[in-house]
């Protein structure tokens, strides 16, 4: 099976990463000059990976289209905000331990806050509105437009801060390339999610349950297993992804306003389109290109750049109308 596996399996989408990378590289010009950009590339698709990586399962498994997700991005994002804000004694101290010390409750509790919030939006919210898509839209945007005005009462309307710890900014020098400290953390936690996310899915009961669900509900459901309790399970889990993404994505910008996740859903969707609807390998490589792209088209024509991704997706679907590794059919 193994074998099979090896051989049947496409290796194709692997290709478009490092692809668009070399493309780059002489329109860019210097050496040093794109290998910041394509670190940095990374980096920014690494944290649009952990925020859409959630929402890729909810689609694949429920079939749930929560245009609301930016609602857990906002959240996390302005949880930190209070966790690193009562924390500025270890924060402000060039020192990586007492940083990282500092960082990891205030990543940890923004996924609690985004996760318990999954579960009333989820119950209140999405559970009403299963298989209507229409309705779905309409509703999750609703309680994304709630949970922003709720945002406002509770930390105000106002741009917060939200800087990465005082060892975390700068920049260190590579082969003559200028790469910010902060994005190197941001590829790791990034990495660090494929792989816990590949893992599961992959290597546990639970993660072939999930994709045995995403390829056939019935089935599943015929074997005895509380697919209800599936369902929850893995929306309460993508909203925590949204919720550590919402964190990096704010230290990202340096910034934090209540409309931080609907600013960045246009992009979840694209990354979640190019990967194939329920594909974590392809939301993966969906996000690494939406990140490479946002960077080289900014660097070489910025006003392209606005809708360079919606371009970059078109070409995907014209090769591949279904995503480079599709795993639903819808």
């Amino acid at each position: 099976m193994a074998v099979k596996f090896e051989l049947d399996f496409d290796w194709k989408p692997l290709l478009l990463v490092p692809v668009l990378a070399l493309v780059a590289l002489p329109l860019v010009g210097t050496p040093s000059t794109w290998l910041t950009l394509t670190i940095a590339g990374l980096a920014m698709g690494m944290i649009i990976f952990i925020i859409a990586s959630g929402l890729t399962l909810v689609f694949g498994l429920m079939d749930v289209l929560n245009f609301g997700h930016g609602v857990f991005i906002a959240l996390g994002a302005y949880v930190a905000t209070t966790v690193l804000g009562g924390m500025q004694d270890w924060t402000s101290v060039d020192s990586l331990g007492r940083n990282l010390v500092a960082l990891l409750p205030a990543l940890l509790l923004a996924m609690l806050a985004a996760g318990a919030l999954g579960v009333v939006f989820e119950r209140f919210i999405v559970r009403p509105v299963y298989g209507q898509h229409l309705k779905q839209i309409l509703i999750t945007m609703g309680g994304m437009i709630i949970g922003e005005e709720l945002i406002k009462v509770m930390w105000g309307p106002q741009q917060i801060p939200l800087l990465p710890p005082a060892a975390l900014q700068g920049t260190v020098f590579w082969l003559g390339a200028s790469i910010e400290k902060y994005r190197l953390l941001a590829v790791a936690i990034g990495l660090v999610v494929f792989l816990a996310l590949a893992w599961t899915l992959s290597r546990t009961k639970i993660g072939l349950l999930i994709r045995a669900g995403v390829q056939d509900r019935e089935m599943v459901e015929s074997l005895g297993y509380r697919i209800r309790r599936l369902f929850i399970g893995v929306f309460v889990v993508g909203s925590a992804l949204a919720g550590l993404g919402g964190v990096m994505w704010g230290m990202f910008q340096q910034s934090v306003v209540p409309q931080i996740g609907a600013q960045v859903n246009v992009l979840i969707f694209i990354v979640i389109i190019i990967g194939g609807l329920g594909s974590t390998g392809g939301a993966l490589i969906g996000a690494l290109m939406v990140g490479l792209m946002a960077n080289y088209s900014g660097f070489l024509a910025p006003k392209v750049a606005l809708f360079s991704n919606i371009l970059l997706m078109v070409g995907v679907l014209l090769w591949r109308p279904q995503g480079v590794y599709p795993v639903a059919n819808r």
